[in-house]
This record gives C-alpha cells, sequence and structure tokens, in this order.
C-alpha cells in the first residue's frame, strides 16, 4: 500500500492497521543542531529519517501577477528594510529565524485595492511549463496529491495588516467581499487549467487546499460573521469547482485558535483542517471529533512540545490519541515546524514509535 492509498483509507474511514510517518521540516536552527548531533550533510533528510513528506502538490501562480520590484530601503548588520514582492515595508533579522516585522503597507484602504486586483487576474502566463510533468511527478510519488486553492483571508491581512484589515471590514466589507470574490475566482480559474489536465491521465487530486494563518491565539482576526457575508461565498466557488472534477476534500492551514470560525468554514465546503495545536492554545483533535463528527478530516494533532522532553512524554503524547487514530480521519503528526529544543534522537524515536504503532 502507498502513502497515498494509506492516507486515503484513513480519510475516508476504510481499512488501514498503521499512521503514515511524516516529516514536514523545523527550523534553521533545529536542522543546525541536527547537524551538530549527526545529521550528514546533504542528505535526503526524509530518506535518512525514514519518513514521508505530507504530500506531493500541483498548481498554477495564483499570487500577484506580476509582483512588485523588491526595493532595499536601508540595511545594517543585523537587518534589512526593504519593500517586498507583495508590496508590503517589512524589517528582516539577518542573523535569526523569524517573521519579519511588517513596518507599512502599498495596500491601506479601499482606494488602494486597483493596483492589487489588477494583479490577480487570470493569464496563461501563470501555468507553468511543466504543469503535465508536475502532475506525472505527483502521481509517481506514491504521496497523497493536493491542489493549490490559494488563501481566502491569510494574503489579504498579509497584504494590508491586521489593523488595516479590520478598519476595511468594517468600513467597506462590499470592497473586502470583493477582494474574496477576485481570489476566488482566480483559484477557480486556475483549478480548471490544472484538474482537466490531471483527469485526462486518470488521476484525480485527493484534496484542495489553501492556506489562511487567520487565527491568533485568541480566535479568529476575522469574525464569523463578517466570514458569513463576505468570505464564505468564495469558498463555496471553490467547493464547487472542486465537486465538478470529484475532488472529495477541501483542505485548510491555519493556525492559531480557529474552532470558532470551524463551524462557518464547514458550511462553506471545508472538510480538513491542519494542524490542530494543543501546543498553542490546548486545541485536542478528540475534542474536535466530539463537537463536528466525521465530517471534519484533520492532519496533525500531536504536541510538538511533547517531543523536546523525552520517550516518557512522547509516549504518553501518542497512547493519548490511540482510540481516535483507530476511528479514522485524523492523520497524526507533530503539528508544526519542528522546535530547536528537539533533539535529533528524540524526534526519530518519535517517528520509531509512530511507525511501530500498530492500530488493528
Amino acid at each position: 500500500m502507498t502513502t497515498r492509498e494509506l492516507w486515503q483509507n484513513i480519510m475516508h474511514y476504510r481499512e488501514f492497521d498503521r499512521m503514515p510517518v511524516i516529516h514536514w521540516t523545523g527550523w534553521p536552527e533545529t536542522m543546525e543542531r541536527w547537524k551538530q548531533e549527526g545529521l550528514p550533510a546533504g542528505v535526503n533528510i526524509h530518506e535518512f529519517l525514514g519518513a514521508v513528506p505530507m504530500w506531493a502538490g500541483v498548481g498554477v501562480n495564483l499570487g500577484l501577477f506580476p509582483e512588485f520590484a523588491e526595493e532595499t530601503l536601508s540595511e545594517t548588520a543585523e537587518y534589512r528594510i526593504f519593500r517586498a514582492t507583495d508590496g508590503v515595508i517589512q524589517q528582516a533579522w539577518k542573523s535569526q529565524s523569524c517573521i519579519p516585522h511588517y513596518m507599512d503597507f502599498t495596500l491601506k484602504t479601499a482606494a488602494d485595492w486597483p493596483e492589487y486586483k489588477k494583479r490577480l487576474q487570470p493569464d496563461p502566463a501563470r501555468v507553468p511549463a511543466n504543469l503535465d510533468q508536475q502532475i506525472r511527478h505527483a502521481d509517481a510519488s506514491g504521496l497523497p496529491i493536493l491542489v493549490s486553492t490559494a488563501s481566502m483571508m491569510g494574503w489579504i491581512r498579509n497584504w494590508m495588516g491586521v489593523e488595516n484589515m479590520s478598519y476595511l471590514m468594517y468600513d467597506d466589507p462590499d470592497c473586502y467581499a470583493d477582494m474574496v470574490n477576485t481570489i476566488a475566482d482566480l483559484a477557480c480559474w486556475g483549478l480548471d487549467q490544472v484538474l482537466p489536465r490531471m483527469q485526462a491521465v486518470g488521476i484525480t487530486p485527493d484534496c484542495g487546499f489553501g492556506w489562511e494563518d487567520i487565527c491568533g491565539k485568541s480566535g479568529p482576526l476575522v469574525s464569523p460573521l463578517i466570514f458569513d457575508r463576505c468570505v464564505a461565498q468564495g469558498y463555496r466557488k471553490i467547493r464547487s469547482k472542486l465537486n465538478e472534477f470529484g475532488v472529495p476534500l477541501y483542505g485548510l492551514d491555519s493556525d492559531g485558535f480557529v474552532e470558532p470560525l470551524t463551524p462557518n468554514w464547514m458550511d462553506a465546503g471545508v472538510n480538513l483542517l491542519f494542524p490542530i495545536e494543543p501546543g498553542t492554545w490546548g486545541a485536542t483533535p478528540e475534542h474536535f471529533r466530539q463537537r463536528f463528527g466525521r465530517e471534519l478530516r484533520m492532519f496533525g494533532g500531536y504536541d510538538k512540545l511533547a517531543i523536546e522532553k523525552g520517550p516518557a512524554a512522547i509516549d504518553a503524547e501518542l497512547q493519548r490519541h490511540v482510540a481516535l487514530l483507530k476511528e479514522g480521519g485524523l492523520v497524526l503528526m507533530a503539528d508544526h515546524l519542528i522546535t530547536p529544543g528537539t533533539s535529533l534522537a528524540n524526534y526519530r524515536y518519535f517517528l520509531d514509535q509512530v511507525r511501530n504503532l500498530r492500530l488493528k
């Protein structure tokens, strides 16, 4: 059974007896630590760990096109201030991994939206020349195949900043809705470029997948009320397009306290969430299953901070999820980037315990 077949069986509640052994990635500082602890230079990390990537992706360019020209505004030995290709002026540190500090924005109000909207239109040049090769490679990988569905909220938050976006949602919700619909229409156009070519060679992707990161530790940055008024229609367009081609799952990546927005996402057609973050706000996949039922599939759910603590904590965290794992609908993995506090030995122990777990 390939990883893709195993993933499908888990997600669709069919027969399976184990979990895939998945490695996503770690912080650069984590990788530097592991090199000091025996990770060979230049090695294929997945082969070294005996793990597989999360999935194989196929898609077209759905971002700003053309992008803005990157421009350095000032620079010191510690940091650089520049206008990035998305128009955001930001400060990035040179000697540490961190989220850039956003300082100013090209997109601030509804008056600035036309400049962005014209960069979010269909264009044949968005389709990669090697799309057919991407499709063949994804099929040959043996991994679950995901097709890109863009971002209905997270990209707008990045382009505007939280404060500007919050004012826009209140002052001009019709403009905010137009932003969402513009991105959704572009995503549907992208699916129309990809899915028929996959269908022509007998491949149906397992999931349409988008990115949001639209929730913080205390809740969503877009309220459920504004979501239903301005955002849900964009998701429904994409869900309808996925249905047209028989794609069964529509998934999202959003960090933070996502539970208040999850019913709205599901009502708009989303049925897979990643990650479920026990280490950030006390979430558990067991609670999500109890509240949202089997229709909501999950990816993640294992508290990555337990791996730092060693074998006893690793085993305890794994065992508390075994009952739900046996039900299906949850592909277990560490919820996010592996932290620098994680030794290579502890991480390999964690992967070995997942590898040796039997669920039948």
